[in-house]
């Protein structure tokens, strides 16, 4: 699989242009949704934007579904998109996942770019070349792999962003210094969520970017070690998606900070990880990321919804990925039911319901 060119922009009308020239694409087409159309589309530059035709889709995560991308298709289709032309997807992680499927499989196959415009976007859904719709209740049930050519990173919008959007972000962040190294989760720990140092900022969100990058390069296909960067998630999807079913989503990250929470307990029960290092991050997300109420009454439904992981084999196993300690990746541990139960049982007691 062909590797992303990923880079922190500081001039992005610039880096659009210069990507855009290199490429000479046929047509181009821009991909946001009602917010970053009102927010973010000018910061591309009116150069750009004479060149383009613009598709909006609605906002919110509700909208990454068949609709959504059968709208994208269709809009292609009647407006002379060709195999060489270019798709921009100018949001956050709905409209990287959704604009990178439809540039993948329309006509097979169009090069896009995304430019990320919320911190969950830039460290998680805009790299590693991930893309997909949620269906039938599920998160990402139908999707394929294919990088975009380009990931275009400006910090600057993330100034935009209210406190409960950046700190979704900042969760897939938290998981980055878990699987990575000593260094980098203490450099996590040591970041001020109260006041956010947006100078510094760049620079843990290339760390935290580059962590990614460089286990996508490994394994393109998550066959083996890209398993890792699922931490938090067996669990955290099972809450998004119960989450959703009940009629009161919460974002991505939300979800997974408080996966983590049981993922940690599980990796402190069963692969042993320091109870130290269990401590430290469940502090961190508690004092952050407030809590789902989920009674023993829901355990079977969560249980059920985690049988839908990708990571799991298809023989009714739920496979997990654990930490041994910071860094210390444990791949397809098989968790049983008791001991999920149990992990659940110590998300709610962390959090105080």
């Amino acid at each position: 699989m062909a590797t992303q060119n990923i880079y922190i922009s500081k001039d992005l009308k610039t880096d659009l242009e210069r990507e855009i020239e290199g490429r000479n694409p046929g047509s181009i087409f821009i991909l946001t949704d009602s917010n970053t159309r009102k927010i973010c589309l000018h910061h591309l530059g009116e150069n750009i934007l004479s060149k383009a035709q613009l598709i909006e889709i609605p906002a919110g995560d509700d909208h990454k579904n068949l609709e959504s991308i059968s709208n994208v298709w269709l809009f292609l289709s009647n407006h002379g998109a060709t195999r060489k032309s270019l798709m921009i997807n100018l949001g956050g992680g709905v409209v990287t996942d959704l604009g990178g499927f439809a540039a993948s499989t329309f006509k097979r196959g169009m090069d896009y770019i995304n430019i990320p415009t919320t911190l969950l976007g830039a460290v998680d859904a805009a790299v590693g070349g991930k893309t997909g719709i949620n269906f039938n209740g599920l998160k990402n049930e139908i999707g394929v792999i294919n990088p975009a050519k380009s990931v275009i990173i400006n910090a600057e919008f993330f100034r935009s962003l209210d406190k409960q959007n950046f700190l979704s972000g900042f969760s897939e962040m938290i998981k980055h210094g878990l699987i990575s190294s000593p260094e980098i989760w203490n450099n996590i720990l040591s970041f001020d969520l109260e006041t956010i140092d947006y100078d510094r900022l760049p620079f843990i969100v290339k760390e935290s970017v580059n962590v990614k990058e460089e286990i996508v390069k490994i394994d393109p296909t998550e066959k083996g070690i890209r398993k890792a960067l699922n931490f938090g998630h067996t669990i955290g999807h099972a809450f998004e998606s119960y989450a959703l079913k009940s009629g009161k989503p919460v974002l991505h990250g939300y979800a997974v900070a408080w996966g983590m929470i049981a993922e940690l307990y599980l990796s402190y029960k069963k692969t042993g990880l320091p109870k130290e290092e269990l401590r430290r991050g469940v502090s961190l997300i508690k004092e952050n990321y407030g809590s789902l109420y989920v009674t023993c009454k829901e355990y079977e439904l969560l249980y059920e919804l985690m049988t839908h992981d990708k990571k799991n084999e298809g023989d009714g196993r739920i496979m997990f990925s654990l930490l041994s300690g910071i860094g210390d990746i444990k791949i397809n541990v098989d968790v049983d039911k008791q001991d999920i139960f149990e992990a659940i049982d110590f998300y709610r007691d962390s959090v105080g319901l």
